[in-house]
């Protein structure tokens, strides 16, 4: 095939190319050219085949033909070095990333991911040697092993270190050392003709104060304004006057769903909702016990400012305004009756979540928390109702961990983070007691799945330790489940609930099941048979202890 050296262009066997004006010699003229001008434009020919467009082709006349062709090659291999450069960069990374999620690298990854690095409860200017009531991980490094029978020696050394010891209940006054303006709000005595814990507070504002103009809940949450600006309508409505000064009635809840998450908590508050004696607060899990006292709103955002225990009392104002339309009422006045409308609160963390204690408090009982939840609300409350709701913890942790994991989830990925937190709760209760262990901060925040709130009965001990056990109900969510009819009755009955009718009571028990596990989740599938004989293992001395404190062997999940 011929070539123009001047325009670069394939020549046909019969061309003479006429149309370069460079190769036409000095007497051509660009103005008269129709080529130059632009006109009669013709397309290229490239091995006989008519090419659809157009090409100028501007080349560098000095330039010969062996030198296009060096320059050709040395682009060529230059792209083949950048493509290969591109492909083995890949490929390490790949090495890695996989490398070090498996335990496989010969050094460590700068991808490894470290116990602590990013805990919250850290603040910017420490480090782990300077603070030194925090948690240390054992000197091995974590691996992510699956074999059964390593896994097997780590939950043995857990089971050998287990001890369940009394706790030590705080005295009245180091209480209200803790929290003295909680204390200076909430009387010791409440209204006898309620059967909810109430009283009047005066109020001092006017007609033009907004009486929740501060409250944390309102400013925090968009999706709670709806309920505040309805308050603020119907807020002068309420008020109790009294001798040229204004009264609101004040009111905490008759009983607390304490726990635990993913077992049933939501649906057994979506059924008591239902009945004609039960108010909720607005929000049904306002963690303010566990979290916003102390402003956590979520750990890893860090602290805000706390939200002072009339943020929390405002949540059950709608509630009190039923109350004392009751309490107003003539049958209450002329005929001694009572209030029989009792209020609930349904937050799942309040059996468990004492994690802000070591933010607050004083650290002087080697890693164990001084004061927790109950020791507050036995002190305000010591008639309150607590309803508890257990599963069998091997499930609890598997739809605990589908619900809140957002990406990649799978049964060897939760396989994997079970091997990784036991080696962190083994490393713990080396050094430090079961309790500390499981209300430890820095613990619970580097587990990637949260096995501690499965040890039911080190919560359950606790709370004995201020309540009597006639003052808690515990249910199983399995037994919710086969038969829910029973279970609300057993409710119905702890509450001293008055009787329903037959409409009622299919509409409290027929009603669709609560919070069930997402499609997307289903499609999963179950758990890996290993991953499920590993946490049997882990979770039976527990399980056995809680048969024995509640003298129920269905709370040992053989069945299941």
């Amino acid at each position: 095939m011929r070539y123009c050296i001047n325009c670069c262009i394939h020549l046909l066997p019969n061309d003479l190319h006429r149309q370069c004006f460079r190769c036409r010699g000095p007497d051509h003229n660009n103005q008269k050219c129709p080529v130059c001008r632009g006109e009669n434009k013709i397309p290229l020919y490239t091995d006989k085949k008519q090419m659809k467009w157009l090409a100028v082709l501007e080349v560098r006349t000095d330039h010969c033909e062996s030198w296009n062709g060096f320059f050709c090659l040395r682009k060529g291999k230059l792209c083949s070095l950048m493509f290969g450069l591109i492909i083995m960069t890949l490929v390490m990374v790949s090495y890695i990333l996989t490398g070090a999620k498996h335990g496989l690298l010969l050094i460590p990854s700068p991808f490894h991911y470290g116990a602590f690095a990013s805990n919250p409860s850290l603040m910017d200017n420490e480090s782990l040697s300077d603070v030194k009531d925090y948690y240390q991980p054992s000197k091995m490094n974590i691996s992510y092993v699956k074999d059964y029978p390593s896994i097997k020696l780590i939950i043995d050394t857990i089971t050998s270190k287990i001890e369940f010891i009394t706790r030590q209940r705080p005295d009245l006054e180091e209480l209200r050392k803790q929290e003295p303006h909680m204390f200076s709000v909430i009387p010791n005595k409440f209204l006898p003709n309620s059967k909810n814990p109430c009283w009047y507070e005066e109020y001092r504002g006017n007609t033009t104060t907004d009486p929740y103009a501060t409250n944390s809940y309102a400013l925090y949450s968009k999706r709670f304004r709806i309920i505040f600006d309805y308050l603020r309508k119907v807020f002068w409505n309420h008020l109790y006057h009294y001798k040229d000064k204004h009264y609101r009635l004040r009111c905490l809840p008759h009983f607390y769903i304490i726990g635990q998450p993913k077992c049933g908590t939501t649906d057994l508050y979506d059924r008591l909702r239902l009945h004609p004696d039960v108010r909720f607060s607005a929000i049904k899990e306002p963690h303010w016990w566990t979290r916003k006292r102390f402003g956590i709103i979520r750990l890893r955002d860090g602290f805000h400012d706390r939200y002072p225990v009339e943020d929390y009392l405002d949540l059950f104002d709608l509630a009190a305004h039923q109350i004392q339309s009751v309490l107003q009422s003539d049958a209450v006045k002329e005929r001694g009756k009572r209030n029989n409308i009792i209020i609930g609160e349904a937050s799942a963390s309040t059996m468990w979540d004492n994690n802000a204690w070591i933010f607050f408090y004083d650290n002087s009982t080697e890693g164990e928390p001084p004061f927790l939840i109950q020791d507050f609300i036995h002190a305000f409350q010591p008639n309150a109702k607590l309803i508890i709701m257990l599963r069998d913890p091997v499930e609890r942790l598997y739809s605990d961990y589908l619900y809140f994991a957002s990406a990649n989830k799978s049964a060897e990925d939760f396989h994997e983070k079970v091997a990784e937190s036991l080696q962190l709760f083994e490393g713990c209760v080396l050094d430090f007691s079961l309790r500390a262990c499981v209300y430890n901060n820095s613990l619970n925040n580097a587990m990637p799945v949260r096995l501690q709130v499965g040890l039911y009965v080190v919560y359950l001990l606790d709370w004995l330790t201020v309540f009597n056990k006639d003052q808690i109900l515990v249910l199983r969510l399995e037994d919710h489940a086969s038969n829910m009819r029973y279970t609300m009755h057993m409710v119905f009955q702890f509450l001293d609930l008055g009787p329903l009718s037959e409409k009622q009571e299919a509409l409290i028990t027929k009603s669709p099941a609560s919070n069930t596990r997402r499609p997307e989740d289903r499609s999963l599938g179950p758990m890996l048979p290993t991953t499920k004989a590993i946490l049997r293992d882990f979770y039976k001395p527990f399980n056995t202890k809680l048969a024995q404190v509640l003298f129920d062997d269905a709370f040992l999940w053989k069945r299941t």
